[in-house]
């Protein structure tokens, strides 16, 4: 078995979320220029094109990597994650980065919430507790009554959710199978269903817009790539917590590169969020270790 460093995959998810960060500030940039669901799809091209050159590299090639006893468990992860994307992307335009990432921050506490009913674990009171906690949090960012009270908030949160049934799908599937056989069915499904869609949406791009198309491409294969890294090296629960800077940069990057307001209400409602998703992953790695040892 090979030996975790932490402190090593810590350094890689917060790289991970540096690059996520600018890339969805990319994608930004161009779904607000051009149809969202053409974006996505070529966003899945580079993803596919990423997936087939690191199944080309294992023994077996792309065969081995695809074979599955489960294919439409693949097909329903692939409908959510690309539905999700989607979704998420549009909110990016509409709503802006920083209220958009606020919400979708509450996805773990819908993984929690759902993995009794999915996946038959048991969610304690205190677990529960922190999730009634993170919702009022989602309430003091919306804030009932104003503006950004609208139809249009819900798109993160339904992207949230979304992402939270791919999460527990994807723990499903890798209960029979590796993780890279998934990862492999994602990338080509989600391009070939991303195809389908988004083809009937071409529009010409200048050559300026094409050129932040590869670099959003070739930055999304690279925060692929350090999150296999980071996922190698280090323990999913060790390094998970860290993924909520992305909070922080997203917010940077909104306020600086797109113009957008950081209100206290936000603050306050992402910190009510992000300090409920710790709670929760910490409550998850506890139960994790005391299934292999004395309870704690």
């Amino acid at each position: 078995m090979r030996a975790q460093d932490n402190r090593l995959g810590i350094l890689l998810m917060v790289a991970t979320v540096a690059c996520y960060t600018v890339q969805d500030g990319l994608t930004r940039h161009l779904a607000g220029e051009y149809n969202v669901l053409m974006v996505v799809m070529i966003r899945y091209w580079f993803f596919a094109a990423f997936v087939v050159m690191l199944a080309a590299r294992r023994p077996g090639g792309l065969g081995a990597a695809l074979r599955t006893v489960q294919p439409w468990v693949h097909v329903l992860r692939s409908l959510c994650h690309t539905s999700e994307i989607c979704l998420i992307v549009a909110a990016f335009v509409l709503i802006g980065l920083i209220n958009t990432h606020a919400v979708f921050a509450v996805c773990p506490l819908i993984v929690a919430a759902l993995s009794g009913p999915m996946l038959g674990e048991r969610v304690g009171w205190r677990r529960w507790t922190a999730i009634g906690v993170g919702f009022a949090g989602i309430l003091v960012i919306l804030r009932p009554g104003t503006d950004l009270f609208t139809p249009l908030a819900l798109l993160p949160l339904a992207a949230a959710t979304l992402f939270a049934l791919y999460s527990l799908l994807t723990r499903r599937a890798t209960q029979v199978e590796s993780a890279f056989t998934a990862f492999v069915w994602s990338g080509l499904l989600g391009a070939g269903m991303m195809t389908l869609a988004g083809a009937w949406f071409w529009q010409p791009m200048t050559a300026a817009d094409w050129g932040l198309t590869l670099a959003n491409g070739a930055v999304a294969i690279l925060s692929n790539w350090l999150l296999i890294r980071c996922y190698e090296v280090a323990e999913a629960s060790a390094v998970q917590p860290f993924a909520y800077l992305q909070l922080v940069f997203v917010s940077i990057m909104g306020v600086a590169v797109f113009s957008e307001t950081l209100s206290a209400n936000t603050v306050v409602g992402a910190a009510i969020v992000t300090g409920a998703g710790v709670f929760t992953l910490i409550r998850s790695r506890r139960r994790a270790a005391s299934r292999g040892g004395p309870a704690r």
